[in-house]
């Protein structure tokens, strides 16, 4: 046990390495420049880890190996102990400020997502009282399906880059903080109703944006400002106004401008997808074959087909 002379240590996640000197080996996989979450993919064998404190609220996804016998462990979560299941998918809630501890009978595979307090204030400043917004811990003995789901696509996310990640890491950590505000908070939201949508003045000037700035990396805080609403209002409405995400809908117009110019344009292959927003050809490709059903080559033969016929006749 801890004495009062002892000074508590602390992981603040937005240093970097910062977990490095509580765990036996560093992270497999670490994000970096992601606003307001920091997320580590960790392969441990066993180890106890010394009682500490978190800057951020803290979320761990246990990834243990179904066939292994014994996964569980104990946890300390601001003095209570519980001895946790661990099965593959389980979570642990760790709010920030409060004292914790734990310790894994084999070897182990997790996921950590750090949230700075701040976020949950910005996302909930029109759902509860941001100074009562406190998060309850949870232990590591159930699942959470949202949750898994959001690290596996922000896992996903780490490993690939792929092009759109800004706005769509902006969407998760968006939908993730509205979840843990209704679901693992000790103040509940307050329920508000917007059955309309946005309004058409307002829906335009965002299309307008949008459109405007295909080839960037727009982000969510950016559409909602321009909105001028909440991240949190904004995404709800926008998707029941245009029955998709904003990262949908950015992704559909990159494809829509894309096609245009592949029919009406001399632009190589390579040069459209950078106009467009897209990192590379490659993930045009991907994307363009994926919603229209034809690659951008394909389309571009099929083009070349119809002209040469036209001449003939």
């Amino acid at each position: 046990m801890r004495t009062p002379a002892q000074t508590i240590q602390v992981i603040d996640y937005r240093q970097e390495n910062a977990s490095d000197a509580f765990v036996p080996k560093p992270a497999v996989l670490s994000s970096s420049g992601w606003d307001g979450i920091y997320l580590e993919l960790h392969q441990q064998p066993k180890f106890d880890i010394a009682e500490h404190q978190h800057t951020m609220h803290v979320i761990v996804q246990g990834l243990s190996d179904s066939s292994l016998s014994d996964s569980s462990g104990e946890r300390w979560l601001d003095g209570k102990r519980e001895t946790e299941r661990r099965n593959h998918g389980d979570i642990a809630i760790i709010p920030a400020g409060i004292s914790h501890r734990c310790n894994w009978n084999t070897s182990v595979q997790f996921i950590i997502l750090a949230i700075e307090s701040t976020l949950l204030k910005q996302v909930g400043q029109d759902l509860v009282d941001c100074d009562r917004i406190e998060l309850i811990p949870h232990f590591m003995n159930g699942q959470d399906a949202l949750i898994q789901g959001i690290f596996f696509a922000l896992k996903a996310e780490l490993e690939s880059g792929k092009i759109g990640g800004d706005l769509l890491i902006d969407s998760l950590k968006t939908t993730l903080a509205i979840h843990l505000l209704r679901n693992y908070c000790t103040t509940q939201p307050k329920l508000s109703s917007y059955a309309d949508g946005l309004s058409q003045s307002t829906l335009q000037l965002v299309r307008d944006y949008i459109q405007e700035h295909l080839y960037q990396n727009v982000n969510l805080s950016e559409i909602a400002a321009i909105a001028q609403m909440s991240q949190y209002h904004f995404l709800r409405l926008f998707k029941r106004s245009m029955g998709v995400t904003p990262h949908q809908y950015i992704l559909q117009c990159r494809i829509e401008q894309a096609k245009y110019l592949l029919q009406h344009s001399k632009l190589s292959i390579a040069d459209i997808a950078v106009r467009v927003g897209f990192c590379d050809q490659s993930h045009l490709t991907r994307y363009f074959k994926r919603i229209v059903g034809v690659t951008p080559k394909r389309l571009l033969q099929k083009r070349t087909a119809c002209s040469r016929t036209l001449r003939s006749q």
